[in-house]
């Protein structure tokens, strides 16, 4: 029941996430580019829930942003999916307390979820590439979204360190009581 609940509240503060995105950081963009904080909420989930958690909180995200926002869908959810996925397989080889191993960890997501996005996106709808601009903007988002996870790095990790206690605590029955 209390994984069920934290997953209500992860859903509605993916809705929070989603107005700061669309509203505060419009405001506060780099050369017109604003960072992608989904990116950084699905790693957070990956790294410090379990694996299937983490996925269907992604996949539901994706989806969401998906029909919100008009694209193709599935497409981000699929691709959310796939970071909670890789964001798994971090939290058993690396250390997640570590901040340099935290920020490696961002700017390998952010750089292969919007190049896939980008790539996908471009195949499904039929549009043009062009390189030096997708490179100038995905340059611009990782390196906003590295700032964005330093400065948060304190809450992120304490937060981390509550859902961790939640998802990876043994409940063992011993044979007495």
């Amino acid at each position: 029941m209390k994984k069920f609940l934290i997953g209500i509240f992860m859903y509605i503060f993916f809705i929070f996430l989603y107005f700061l995105q669309s509203d505060f950081f419009s405001w506060f963009t780099i050369a017109g580019i604003s960072p992608n904080i989904f990116i950084i909420f699905i790693l957070f989930l990956g790294l410090f829930t379990n694996n299937k958690f983490s996925i269907v909180i992604a996949v539901l995200t994706g989806v969401t942003l998906d029909l919100v926002l008009g694209r193709a869908l599935g497409i981000t959810g699929l691709l959310y999916g796939l970071i909670a996925i890789i964001a798994g397989y971090f939290d058993k080889n690396f250390s997640k307390e570590n901040k340099f191993t935290l920020v490696i960890m961002v700017i390998v997501i952010t750089l292969a979820c919007e190049v896939l996005n980008y790539f996908i996106n471009a195949w499904a709808l039929e549009i043009s590439v062009e390189i030096v601009a997708f490179i100038k903007i995905l340059a611009i988002e990782t390196l906003y979204n590295v700032l964005l996870t330093l400065i948060f790095y304190q809450l992120i990790l304490k937060a981390g360190m509550l859902l961790e206690r939640q998802f990876r605590q043994k409940n063992i029955l011993t044979r007495y009581f």
